[in-house]
């Protein structure tokens, strides 16, 4: 009788106690779909606090690279000349201690510079990537200082590839590179970052 009488004791307890968790929750509930004004208010404000625009702040200062350098990219409002490849001004353009003259890098500190230049064309029956140097100290002409070519294998398909150029190469101050194809009517334009050219002091 006596363990009957603790069971029907600890029973009655769980029992209390489910009913007050469900009290409670249900004042909760009651609580989270009815707010008071006051709750409401301040419910907005903290919203209102979440949802504002961070406050503009200023741009912090660039970091100047330490040497000469150059990056420029392609874009839809860029005009080739036939071979000769031009590059936007209006896309970021990196030049610091450089100069850019239509469609060439002229440098400006003699040195040792890593140049190099990406192209995405369409494959005709064949095509030529290079890098040439103009130098007053030669009056006969560009000066090639790197090439690629490819011809394509399957006539009459269009097809897509890319051509990279890359090397080191000492340069004086007045030097002009720039970038040289076949045919620029053979260059495709989809986004600006697939066509590139640059150079950099090392």
């Amino acid at each position: 009788m006596e363990r009957a009488g603790v069971a029907q004791t600890l029973l009655f307890l769980l029992v209390s106690l489910a009913l007050c968790g469900m009290a409670i929750e249900a004042y909760f509930i009651y609580r989270l779909y009815n707010p008071e004004p006051a709750d409401s208010a301040s419910s907005a404000k903290i919203l209102s606090d979440k949802c504002a625009l961070p406050a503009p702040t200023r741009r912090p200062n660039l970091i100047l690279p330490s040497k000469p350098v150059a990056h420029l990219t392609g874009g839809h409002g860029v005009h080739h000349g036939p071979e000769i490849m031009s590059w936007s001004t209006d896309t970021d353009p990196l030049l610091f201690e450089m100069e850019y003259k239509q469609g060439k890098i002229v440098i400006q500190k003699e040195g040792y510079y890593y140049v190099y230049s990406k192209v995405f064309f369409v494959e005709g029956s064949a095509f030529s990537h290079s890098m040439r140097l103009e130098t007053p100290r030669d009056v006969w002409g560009d000066i090639p200082l790197l090439q690629s070519r490819k011809y394509s294998r399957k006539p009459g398909k269009e097809a897509h590839s890319n051509s990279y150029l890359g090397g080191v190469f000492h340069l004086h101050k007045n030097d002009s590179i720039f970038v040289r194809v076949r045919n620029t009517s053979q260059i495709v334009r989809v986004q600006a970052y697939e066509n590139f050219f640059g150079a950099y002091m090392i």
